[in-house]
């Protein structure tokens, strides 16, 4: 099956977020010392090296699949660009449109205070200029003078006061409607960068369809064909031996018990299994078997983390394509392969039901997550552990 892309670490980057990782979705992170966050930053570094040298050494062994990984690494950065872009530009969008409403409300109240301005300009006017001089001139009572002049005070400050609030909403409309234009602007200028973002993603699977279609001839007869399989075998046999000793020192949440959990995991993306745990991946002879299994999913579909945990690994692997790693308590790991997209990064802790990757989402395409489940070094059955299938 074509590899999917892989999201290339920016270890760097990340340090800051792993020092201070992000909370567990529905509850707090485990509290970590300092001298758990050295060790945190230790382990990161060997993981880094141990990327480092997997990928250098896939591009002295084979130069084809080196260049499908290449492909896949930019796919996944294009469409993580992309799919930031499309947030970007939905927020923008929300921002216009709450603009445009506070506008539509503001004219409203204008609109209401200039009427009721009206109201009492022309009430002003009927009673006349000079009534309150006329007032004093009756030598009427004192008291019932006093009253109507506090009246007409009133009703000056009123009009003061209207006139004052009519010229602050007017101010705030100009402002509103500057906010909107330069929303508009923003919005115009994010929607130029999804395009040639676009652009670019498409132009990297072009790319990637030509690297698998040109690997697929390298690999021409049968015995071609199990040798690449051994070796992709091999390449994940190896990575999780190194992760298995890696996991001893990675700080993960031991209080959520991994192994309570048979029966009872979600699964990671809705779909059907194409290829059951241990089926032959070639020929029955070959001995080579499926560690796993192939969830056929639907178009961009979202991949979310099956259990509490820690990401321990988040790059490209010939045969998995992009695969994410989560170590659990008790030295448990869960594997999702065959991603387009990855949203986490090593070090990032994960709660069950996060998203933490995307299925292809291109027409035509045909996307299966691989998804495999290991104690230790050894492999188990995901059928054992997820829940029945609805």
């Amino acid at each position: 099956m074509m590899n999917r892309p892989f999201r290339r670490l920016h270890f760097s980057a990340v340090l800051a977020a792993l020092l201070c990782a992000p909370a567990i979705a529905g509850g707090a992170q485990p509290d970590e010392s300092a001298q758990a966050k050295a060790k945190l930053a230790a382990v990161r570094a060997r993981i880094t090296e141990l990327t480092a040298r997997l990928g250098t050494q896939l591009a002295q062994r084979d130069s084809m699949s080196a260049r499908v990984r290449a492909a896949e690494l930019l796919i996944t950065e294009k469409r993580t660009r992309v799919d930031a872009l499309r947030a970007s530009e939905i927020a923008a969008e929300r921002r216009r449109a709450e603009l445009r409403n506070e506008a539509a409300q503001d004219e409203d109240r204008l609109r209401s205070e200039r009427a009721a301005l009206a109201a009492q300009v022309t009430a002003a006017y009927m009673i006349g200029r000079q009534e309150e001089l006329k007032l004093l001139l009756r030598q009427e009572s004192p008291a019932g003078v006093g009253r109507t002049l506090t009246y007409y005070g009133y009703f000056a400050q009123q009009r003061s006061e209207k006139i004052q609030v009519i010229q602050d909403d007017q101010a705030r409309l100009q402002q509103l409607a500057a906010q909107i234009d330069e929303q508009t602007q923003q919005l115009k200028a994010l929607e130029e960068d999804a395009s040639r973002e676009l652009a670019g993603l498409q132009h990297a699977r072009s790319e990637r369809s030509e690297a698998v279609a040109a690997l697929n001839k390298q690999v021409a007869s049968g015995n071609q064909e199990l040798a690449k399989l051994k070796r992709e075998e091999q390449a994940v046999e190896s990575l999780v031996a190194d992760l298995a000793r890696v996991l001893q020192d990675f700080p993960v949440d031991a209080t959520q018990s991994f192994d309570h959990m048979r029966g009872k995991l979600p699964w990671p993306v809705v779909g059907k299994v194409s290829a059951r745990y241990q089926a032959p991946r070639a020929t029955a002879a070959s001995g080579i078997r499926w560690n796993g299994v192939m969830i056929d999913t639907a178009r961009g579909a979202k991949v979310r983390a099956a259990f509490f945990g820690r990401v321990i690994y988040a790059d490209w692997l010939q045969g998995l394509g992009l695969l994410l790693i989560i170590g659990h308590s008790g030295g448990y790991m869960t594997l999702y392969g065959h991603a387009e997209v990855l949203y986490k990064s090593v070090g990032d802790w994960v709660a069950p039901g996060d998203v933490i990757a995307a299925m292809s989402d291109t027409e035509g395409s045909n996307p299966a997550l691989y998804f495999e489940i290991r104690e230790g070094r050894k492999t188990v059955d995901p059928k054992a552990w997820l829940r029945a299938q609805p």
